[in-house]
């Protein structure tokens, strides 16, 4: 009787006074925060990063999309893993890409990116805007670096895993136009299987992140998923914020009937240069019912693209409010504005603003931004036309993007944003010179 009352609290002891060593594990192996290192290709001019994916662990070499839907890679070519899991259909996984394709006769070999009754979504190339319908929803492990918040440095913490990320399979000619050797774009869209959204629901943290992109390519930016607070400077405190504008209808590359734009979508009320109102119709800063117009921040653009109109006006406003009567030179393609390179943009360009809804809501791009050398003879305006009629009115490149912090608050659907970091004294290599 008693042994047997003695094995009664032993084991009412190791269920309910001692935790499960599991949960314990769980709970102190959950990070506040990611970070993805992103630099940029000297070449292609884009942003590129890099996660590790699979079992075994193998990095792969990414190009950054802000707007894009989810992760995609190539699975055509040397995709080995252990852990790779199609996406059945029907499956919460298909259900959660809101996926309204079953595929049940494949040609091909079974292996990543080909087997049947699986469901699919489609993979773009938003460089080159190519798209496919053969696009596997599959999922697999990928690592990647948290952050050890401790309200000083933020020093790295150790790499953790999501055990099955839901991703798509492209095919091998969708890299075309990709820096060279990636493997497929990092897709931060607002879609529910977008990296954020799936990070924020791995760990559990705020749906949100910040991209602050380096205006060098010997140095890195990075991609903060989370809530992360930055050491000795408030600049996180001190962005201005805009809420965040759903476009109601897909416009870039296959997508289902009914699915909205999956790209960050800001109000533009006006354009100011140097105080002078850029004259221009207004109704192509609003997006109509079809889709078309408005503003949108981009990675996948290097420059700032606007529509022709916009375009030739914002040209004309911006060389009468120079300072002083710069020669003007002939442009340097993709660039319609070009003086000669006595011109020092950065110290006489005069202010660009993007004013927004609110008081004192006003997006402000410096010379840094604003000019860009080409050659030895030449600096040009970092804007480029878009041509008539396009998609979007106003395209908010990466050129126009480098050196600010970006905080992108899906729960909250705003942006905040710092405009330079240079007013700061302070760059976003310096921000993520710890990782």
């Amino acid at each position: 009787m008693a042994r047997s009352y003695n094995c009664l609290l032993f084991c009412f002891i190791v269920l309910f006074i001692i935790p499960p060593t599991t949960s314990i594990s769980n709970t102190s192996s959950k990070p506040k925060a990611l970070a993805l290192l992103v630099s940029k290709d000297s070449s292609t001019l884009q942003y590129l990063t890099q996660i590790k994916q699979r079992t075994p662990l193998v990095s792969v070499k990414l190009t950054l999309d802000l707007g894009g839907q989810f992760l995609w890679v190539d699975c055509d070519q040397g995709y080995v893993s252990t852990s790779y899991k199609p996406a059945r259909c029907g499956s919460a996984q298909c259900k959660l890409a809101r996926s309204k394709s079953c595929i049940d006769e494949y040609s091909c070999s079974p292996g990543p990116g080909c087997n049947n009754h699986t469901c699919s979504r489609f993979p773009a190339n938003s460089i080159s805007r190519e798209s496919t319908n053969r696009g596997e929803l599959a999922t697999d492990v990928l690592s990647i670096q948290s952050i050890a918040i401790d309200g000083k440095a933020n020093p790295p913490g150790p790499f953790v895993s999501v055990p099955n990320l839901i991703f798509s399979c492209g095919p091998t000619f969708l890299l075309d136009g990709l820096a060279t050797g990636v493997k497929g774009m990092a897709g931060l869209g607002r879609t529910q299987v977008s990296l954020p959204s799936q990070f924020s629901a791995a760990f559990n943290f705020d749906r949100k992140f910040s991209i602050c992109l380096s205006s060098s390519t010997t140095s890195n930016g990075a991609v903060f998923f989370g809530d992360v607070p930055f050491p000795n400077i408030d600049v996180s405190k001190s962005l201005i914020y805009t809420p965040l504008i759903l476009n109601p209808v897909h416009n870039e590359g296959l997508a289902f009937k009914g699915d909205p734009s999956t790209d960050y979508f800001i109000e533009v009320k006006s354009i100011l240069i140097g105080g002078n109102v850029v004259p221009l119709n207004t109704s192509l800063l609003s997006i109509n019912k079809q889709g078309n117009g408005g503003t949108k921040v981009s990675t996948v653009d290097p420059y700032t693209v606007l529509e022709t109109s916009i375009y030739k006006a914002f040209i004309e406003t911006f060389s009468k409010a120079l300072l002083f009567n710069i020669p003007r030179v002939k442009p340097i393609a993709p660039f319609g504005a070009c003086f000669n390179s006595s011109f020092s943009g950065g110290t006489t360009a005069p202010e660009i603003h993007l004013v927004l809804p609110g008081n004192n809501r006003v997006w402000k791009i410096y010379g840094a931004n604003s000019m860009v050398r080409v050659g030895k003879d030449a600096m040009c305006l970092a804007f480029v036309d878009g041509g008539v009629n396009p998609r979007t009115s106003v395209v908010i490149g990466g050129y126009q993007l480098e050196d600010n912090l970006l905080e992108f608050n899906l729960a909250k659907s705003r942006l905040g944003f710092s405009s330079s970091l240079l007013s700061w004294q302070t760059t976003c290599s310096k921000l993520t010179s710890n990782f």
